[in-house]
């Protein structure tokens, strides 16, 4: 691994099986991903990208450490997670900040904006200023409201909010536009710049083009494997803008 790099997967494989009498040609597993050889770097916007079924959520769940690989070796900061529960548990809960595809689902509904942040926080063993990381994110003057009070995008944008509360060198999306109209696609899209320029590493899987001509890089994949070799491209700041 690379002093740039935050993950290496060498030769990862997922299969999950096939329900007994599902399969009449004696196939046991549908592959899921096939010797996937690949670097995240540890900041930037990484994107994975390919149509449904080509294996971006479950690529997305072997970096979550939620998927154990069928087959091959996932390295975190250079050291191999393996099947350790506890590792992959504690690496999770300091390391990692997940933003799920339906916005709700990202915070705690009975709580006001403010106390997601410090419950996102604590999450994590750290503390935040609400205030302040709200300003950041378009949503200032927000902290004493209810989540039901919000937009899709506004809930969108806390929960991205609520991943740079917890202070985690990576933030994991999985197609975080995609239930979002136009407008609040691209405040959620700007929230996602901001934690890009505080030096986070983003992965997002996704199918919005808006997102992916942002990625400093894009990873492709085509059933299960690496459509093409993963390409850093050079971004300015004024791509950024």
């Amino acid at each position: 691994m690379t002093d740039t790099s935050i993950y290496e997967l060498d030769a990862v494989g997922v299969d999950y099986p096939l329900p007994a009498g599902r399969d009449k040609a004696g196939q046991e597993a549908v592959t899921g991903l096939r010797d996937i050889n690949l670097t995240i770097p540890s900041s930037g916007l990484t994107v994975l990208a390919g149509p449904s079924g080509s294996g971006k959520s479950t690529l997305l769940r072997v970096l979550s450490l939620f998927q154990t690989p069928t087959r091959g070796r996932v390295s975190f900061r250079g050291t191999p997670v393996g099947a350790s529960p506890r590792l992959r548990r504690s690496l999770r809960r300091e390391s990692i900040s997940l933003v799920f595809q339906t916005p709700i689902e990202n915070l705690i509904p009975h709580l006001s904006v403010a106390d997601n942040l410090h419950a996102a926080a604590q999450s994590a063993n750290r503390r935040c200023d609400p205030e302040a990381l709200l300003d950041r994110l378009g949503l200032g003057g927000a902290g004493r409201l209810r989540i039901a009070t919000l937009s899709g995008g506004q809930q969108q944008r806390l929960a991205f909010a609520c991943a740079l509360a917890r202070d985690t060198p990576v933030v994991l999306a999985d197609e975080p536009t995609s239930q979002l109209d136009d407008t609040s696609a691209g405040h959620v899209l700007d929230a996602i710049e901001v934690l890009r320029s505080e030096g986070v590493a983003v992965v997002a899987a996704s199918h919005d083009a808006r997102l992916i001509e942002r990625g400093t890089r894009v990873i492709r994949l085509h059933r299960g494997q690496l459509r093409t070799e993963p390409r850093t491209e050079p971004r300015t700041e004024e791509d950024s803008r």
